[in-house]
């Protein structure tokens, strides 16, 4: 079987080089290894991702694990609200680049990247 890239529905999480990226890459691989993943595709997404409701064989919906882990935000523009109540008290917090994309705050995200770079650089 081939392996097809997955935008998990309704969820926003760090991205790799942005702080918790690969907390949350580890914590997601951790929870899929071995197990076969059940994707109910939702749509193509503006960047032509793959968006998907997934689920593990036990029916535990991925996007709720990984908000329940902390790791992950709900996207309630997507969602509808549906993972909000299983945010971790300080998820807003912790993954606040992610809750300046959601609020379209993406200069903030662009002083990050410019930092960044500027470190590697040297």
């Amino acid at each position: 079987m081939r392996k097809t890239q997955i935008r998990l529905f309704g969820i926003d999480a760090a991205e790799l080089n942005h702080p918790y990226g690969k907390n949350a890459k580890w914590a997601l691989t951790s929870l899929c290894k071995g197990e076969t993943i059940r994707a109910e595709l939702i749509e193509q997404d503006v960047h032509g991702r793959t968006v998907a409701k997934c689920s593990l064989r036990d029916g535990r919906d991925l996007s709720a694990e990984m908000v329940k882990l902390g790791l992950a935000l709900d996207w309630a523009k997507f969602s509808g609200g549906k993972y909000r109540s299983l945010e971790t008290p300080d998820a807003r917090k912790k993954l606040w680049l992610a809750d300046a994309r959601q609020k379209g705050r993406m200069a903030v995200w662009e002083q990050f990247d410019a930092k960044q770079a500027a470190r590697n650089a040297k």
